[in-house]
């Protein structure tokens, strides 16, 4: 009956609202579960704690009991404030640092496994590995650049497991991903005509896979290894442009498309039980980030007047790039677990996550993103031997970030200068309740 509830569950999951503002750097969602927040998911390839193994490595498939489920939701909130050091901004005449950017979001997940035989595992997990929600209050000094950014995918990935021996087990999964990206800026033309939203929607579907594997070194130590592939989206939409004057409109909106690769990931990790009380985790993370060195977005439709910054751009002209010049990037976590008694469990984790933005020329406002550290905290309860409910919550220091985005030169219309200073913190909090059958 649990199962069958589960696999109804999924749809729902699948209409959530998959997103969020990124923990992780650039706008990676760590979050695939809540069970791992606790360790600030350090070690997450050799945990296979619960069906949401699935995601960090499926070869953990073949560690868990015949049929599970687990599902959970995280609250990501995120603090980003400017600090204006000589802005200009460009033709709109704005001023005003913008508020805070950030803003609370929800992450929900859902995972299944079945044992097909002793050594033959399948699962589905449902997730959301990328999101991002940027947006700036009024009065705000860069809203030529970005007022608001949003990004939801959602993961839907099958998996497949098979242990080899007692030593070796290998994992294999698909990924059909979704993405919907929003931008919002403020656009202003020449005359007498009034400041104007400039809204750009964009989604597509993509594939993707992953692949894992679990060696069991000795009784007590755990590795490992896990891929996923990096997704390349051709998306699709609309630019649109809402002001007072008809004609503006109908020249600023036209089709749109973008081409993006989101990075692949790959990580080690170990797990070691130290003693009957103690387990130490580990693991290092690379991002390949440096699949997005830009973004063009491109017009897919003419535009029909004469208006700065939209003049006579045809098919296939390039209407924004956002120079994003991403760099790759590594994480390390560190964590342990204490076992208070049958019961109880408690767990700490710390982790340094570097940010794939290389400098102050190249920080966009919708990411004003750095270097982070996590710290990290949680428990488990058991209430029987076959359940487990998780809680944990992090607090991330973002490191100070300084921008300085020039654009002003190549641009029409002028989209202005932002130098100044940003600080930032994350909120992580979240519950997963898992169970076996």
């Amino acid at each position: 009956m649990a199962e069958s509830n589960f696999i109804k569950l999924i749809p729902a999951l699948m209409l959530a609202t998959l997103s969020g503002a990124a923990s992780a750097s650039g706008f990676q969602l760590l979050e695939q579960n809540a069970s791992g927040i606790g360790n600030a998911y350090a070690g997450s390839a050799a945990v296979a704690e619960n069906a949401s193994t699935i995601f960090y490595n499926p070869a953990g498939m073949t560690q868990l009991r015949d049929r599970e489920i687990s599902g959970g939701i995280s609250a990501i909130g995120p603090s980003f404030k400017f600090h204006d050091q000589g802005s200009s901004a460009g033709n709109l005449g704005n001023a005003g640092n913008g508020g805070d950017a950030g803003g609370w979001a929800a992450v929900p997940n859902g995972y299944a496994t079945w044992a097909l035989g002793k050594d033959l595992y399948v699962g589905i997990g449902v997730g959301a590995p990328f999101g991002l929600k940027t947006e700036y209050e009024n009065p705000w000094i860069g809203a030529a650049q970005s007022t608001t950014f949003l990004v939801k995918t959602i993961n839907v990935n099958p998996s497949i497991a098979y242990r080899v021996n007692d030593n070796v087990s290998l994992g294999f999964g698909l990924n059909w991903q979704h993405l919907d990206a929003e931008y919002q800026r403020q656009v202003g033309v020449s005359g007498p005509y009034a400041l104007s939203p400039l809204t750009l929607k964009l989604e597509d579907n993509a594939w993707g896979w992953n692949i894992g594997g679990l060696f069991t070194i000795s009784p007590a130590t755990k590795i490992g290894v896990s891929y996923r592939s990096s997704v390349k989206y051709e998306a699709t939409g609309k630019i649109h442009v809402d002001g007072p004057v008809a004609n503006i409109n109908r020249a600023g909106s036209s089709d749109a498309k973008a081409s993006l690769e989101l990075p692949d990931t790959f990580s080690l990790a170990i797990s070691q039980q130290y003693s009957n009380k103690w387990k130490l985790l580990g693991d290092l993370t690379w991002t390949g980030w440096s699949s997005i060195p830009k973004v063009d977005i491109l017009r897919a439709t003419n535009t029909l007047l004469y208006i700065p910054g939209f003049a006579g751009q045809a098919s296939g002209e390039i209407a924004q790039t956002l120079n994003t010049d991403f760099k790759d990037t590594w994480r390390l976590g560190l964590g342990a677990e204490y076992q208070y008694n049958d019961a109880w469990k408690i767990k700490y984790g710390v982790a340094y996550d570097q940010t794939p933005v290389k400098g102050a020329k190249t920080r966009l406002v919708s990411l004003p993103d750095n270097d982070r550290v996590w710290f990290s905290f949680g428990t488990q309860w058991m209430p029987t031997k076959t359940s487990a409910l998780d809680f944990g919550v992090s607090y991330i220091y973002v490191r100070d970030s300084k921008i300085n985005n020039n654009q002003t030169t190549g641009v029409s219309p002028d989209r202005g200068t932002v130098v100044g200073d940003y600080t930032g913190n994350i909120w992580v909090l979240g519950a997963q309740y898992s169970m076996s059958f």
